[in-house]
């Protein structure tokens, strides 16, 4: 298998399952919003301030278009799915899974959106930004992984069940 690429709403889940399924499979780990704070050297907040959204997503358009690497769980920023050109480099480069996790569950995880540089149009609500993004993340996924109810240790055993019969 080429790559895994973890797709979702922020809070989802996607940097802690990566990381535990990147040593599980003996795979490589990248964040790509980590990529983008080093590549840019600033925080994913400071970019949205300094570039507004527009810029923001043409800077995470370059940096997830511009990922080389074989067997690496990749961990990618909520809004990607905006990036047409990056979210077909990336389903090239890996297998896509979408992180699905409802609005309730959702909400109660996340805390301040802007402080963890979530990408919001001004008067945009959580629930307006999952109605939003759900039929793109919908679009992209080559596997859904429903987290509903589900602990850390059973996304990952579904996670790796959906990619073993993805393999077969």
């Amino acid at each position: 298998m080429k790559n895994i690429i973890l797709i979702g709403m922020p809070g989802a889940g996607k940097s802690t399952i990566g990381v535990v399924l990147a040593k599980i499979l003996g795979y490589q780990f990248l964040d790509s919003d980590l990529l983008i704070q080093k590549q840019e050297k600033r925080k994913l907040h400071q970019i949205i301030s300094q570039e507004g959204n527009d810029g923001f997503q043409e800077i995470e358009n370059r940096v997830n278009a511009s990922i080389e690497t074989e067997e690496t769980v990749i961990a990618t920023g909520g809004s990607v799915v905006y990036c047409q050109e990056a979210m077909e480099h990336l389903k090239s480069i890996g297998t896509v899974v979408y992180l699905k996790l409802p609005l309730k569950p959702l909400s109660r995880r996340l805390g301040n959106l802007k402080g963890r540089g979530v990408l919001l149009k001004k008067g945009q609500t959580l629930e307006d930004l999952y109605r939003e993004r759900t039929p793109l993340y919908e679009k992209y996924a080559d596997i859904v992984v429903d987290e509903e109810g589900k602990d850390l240790e059973a996304c990952l055993q579904a996670v790796l069940s959906e990619l073993d019969t993805e393999i077969r």
